[in-house]
């Protein structure tokens, strides 16, 4: 009886919430886009019941447009101590011919921003580099097509002592383990007719399918581990 009244009687952890904020590749689809899966959707299995994971990343949105269109007020207005804040944003900032572009100088402050109000907030940011995209040569050899953006988010936890997950890495390493060929499926291609939402298929380097979402969370929550975050004791055995 006295052991039941120690169990009964152990602190439980607060609940806590984790905001993702980026782009499509980890922000939920709406069902016209199936298969098509942000890594962002698989995400919140990995956690027990006093985590709830709150997926803000919306298509097409840099670090700039997903500020000035104002999805960052909200979130920052429901911030509370312990929560985290994982920022994963370079696809649409990196490209200049994109109206989302984002210069790398307002890169980095919007990154900063970022950082420095979720910490005002007692919440704990995270950055992770953004995933590679599946870009192979001739040869074989797969392309590093994030080199600049992902050095300069690093530069900024660097700076600002700021937990990294590097999933460009993680992704170039996994891709690279795969190769060009079995890489495919970690990504959005469908033949013609295979699936009523791209009858005349589709062949997207970029988006993954809800194989390849799924690795990209399992990487995520390896860089979780890395880290040795708090969130990790949290983590469905």
């Amino acid at each position: 009886m006295i052991g039941l009244l120690f169990l009964a009687a152990a602190p439980q952890p607060d609940s806590i919430t984790v905001y993702l904020v980026g782009d499509s590749t980890m922000s939920n689809k709406e069902v016209e886009a199936y298969p098509e899966t942000g890594w962002g959707m698989p995400f919140p299995v990995f956690f027990n019941s006093t985590v709830t994971v709150e997926n803000h990343a919306r298509n097409g949105r840099s670090t700039r447009t997903f500020l000035e269109e104002g999805r960052w007020e909200p979130i920052v207005s429901n911030l509370k101590e312990g929560d985290y804040v994982f920022v994963q944003f370079a696809h649409n900032d990196e490209v200049p011919t994109k109206e989302q572009y984002t210069p790398p100088k307002q890169y980095q402050a919007n990154l900063r921003k970022y950082v420095t109000e979720t910490r005002d907030k007692g919440a704990r940011p995270v950055l992770l580099t953004p995933i590679a995209r599946r870009h192979f040569d001739d040869q074989g050899h797969l392309k590093d097509t994030h080199a600049q953006y992902s050095e300069l988010m690093r530069q900024v936890a660097k700076e600002l002592e700021v937990p990294l997950i590097d999933l460009d890495k993680k992704s170039q390493a996994l891709l690279k383990d795969l190769g060009p060929e079995k890489s495919v499926f970690l990504y959005n291609h469908l033949e013609p007719g295979q699936h009523p939402n791209y009858q005349e298929g589709i062949e997207d380097n970029t988006h993954f399918s809800e194989y390849g979402a799924r690795r990209m969370a399992e990487l995520a929550l390896e860089g979780m581990r890395e880290l040795e975050l708090e969130l990790t004791e949290r983590v469905v055995d």
